[in-house]
């Protein structure tokens, strides 16, 4: 079943691009975040200043597993700390316009590009979790040649800065993953890679395309697999059908389970669907996330998680057929993002970042459990180019409480408080 293609591009329009002029958000917003700021900007130094190499805080505890083929199995107990409990976070879209690629500049005191003081604000829920899991919308340019909307080219130093701020993994399928054929799949992944994060989603060959990216947290071996709806119309490279994993069901399951054979404890589902501005998941969002939570072998599901992206708005968590699915989890970097009624809508900088801590099973071949699912609310400051912890910046005292309430209401909304969903720090 695959999702038919759908224009998506207004929605990644920001009046930046469009115009060349900056908008604001509603005068109370910014006037609450105006002690916050010049917080998260001196924050920010600090941390930047403390930044590790692309290893990272987690490089410490655990060494990355390769990519192919997939990790050996080993027995409960190994690695530091529990090695039979760890946590996942995943967070939503990096969507790179015009405007935040002139900030990345400035920031890097206008010699290149710097995306690490952008996303500091995420770093202490990130490098925190055995494992952290980004979507990386565009694709990345080379020399200078970097664009925002309509077509994606990105600086390459986004990916060492994802690394820098904890990231694992991210998701590489989504409508603008072909926004400069194969030359830029193969620009992007090859700076993921040397920046060690892995990704899923598209390939530079035909393997690649079709493998999930492997992940080691403990005793647990995770496969994160990714697909996206369409990608705005634009055809597969020509002889290159694999350049970028569309959503099929069949497709889908047939991949989770041959990463279920390889010795995958535990499967993750990135997938890039729904309605553009729609706080409630769509029917194929619905559809789709019963069938691939429903999909059993042996009795033991098929996947383990969903995460959603593409809505550029938060949508909600829920729990299905024992599976927690991320709708939405809304974008964590973008500019000033337009809707399709053509105006500014600050939902477009609202987002949260799930987490979710797993256990292993008493039996052999039995599922790995979600023993907690949060999620933390964040928002990115368009004016000062920061993405903001919500709770920490209550904490701090500015007042952005309607709009950490507003996003639990969204994130809360189809009864995940009642299967023990809990707002986290």
């Amino acid at each position: 079943m695959t999702q038919p293609t759908r224009p998506a591009r207004p929605g990644h329009l920001t009046q930046r691009d469009r115009r060349g002029r900056s908008t604001r958000h509603t005068r109370r917003t910014r006037q609450a975040l105006a002690v916050l700021t010049a917080a998260l900007l001196g924050a920010t130094a600090a941390c930047a200043a403390e930044q590790p190499s692309a290893g990272g805080d987690k490089e410490q505890r655990r060494a990355p597993a390769a990519r192919h083929p997939a990790p050996a199995p080993s027995a409960a107990g190994g690695g530091a700390g529990d090695a039979r409990t760890f946590t996942l976070v995943a967070s939503g879209d990096v969507l790179p316009h015009a405007s935040i690629i002139r900030k990345a500049n400035a920031d890097a005191g206008g010699d290149g590009y710097d995306f690490t003081p952008m996303l500091a604000g995420a770093r202490s829920v990130v490098a925190k979790a055995d494992l952290a899991i980004c979507h990386m919308e565009t694709v990345y340019g080379a020399n200078g040649d970097y664009t925002g909307y309509p077509s994606f080219k990105s600086p390459p130093q986004v990916a060492t800065a994802l690394r820098a701020t904890g990231y694992d993994a991210c998701s590489t399928a989504s409508n603008h993953t072909l926004d400069d054929g194969a030359a830029g799949i193969h620009r992007t992944l090859a700076a993921l890679d040397r920046a060690g994060v892995k990704h899923a989603g598209s390939g530079r060959t035909a393997t690649e395309g079709r493998s999930p990216a492997w992940l080691r947290a403990g005793a647990a071996k995770v496969a994160q697999l990714a697909y996206t709806y369409g990608t705005n119309g634009i055809p597969m490279p020509k002889g290159k059908p694999w350049s970028v994993n569309l959503i099929d069901r069949d497709r889908i399951l047939a991949d989770a389970r041959a990463a279920r054979k390889a010795g995958a404890d535990v499967v993750v589902v990135s997938l890039h669907w729904g309605s553009e501005w729609r706080d409630a998941p769509d029917r194929q969002q619905l559809r789709l996330g019963k069938q691939l939570t429903s999909a059993r072998t042996a009795g033991r599901p098929d996947v383990d998680l969903i995460i959603g992206t593409h809505a550029h708005v938060p949508q909600a968590y829920e729990k299905v057929n024992g599976t927690w699915i991320v709708y939405g989890m809304g974008d964590q970097i973008a500019g000033d993002m337009i809707n399709h009624a053509g105006a500014q809508d600050p939902r477009g900088n609202q987002g949260t970042a799930g987490r979710f801590t797993f256990a292993a099973p008493e039996r052999p071949g039995d599922r790995w459990q979600v023993r907690k699912a949060e999620f933390v609310p964040f928002w990115f400051d368009t004016d000062a180019g920061r993405v903001v912890n919500l709770n920490a910046a209550l904490a701090r005292g500015a007042d952005v409480g309607d709009v950490r309430d507003r996003i639990r209401r969204i994130t809360l909304s189809r009864g995940a408080a009642e299967d023990g969903l809990v707002m986290g720090r």
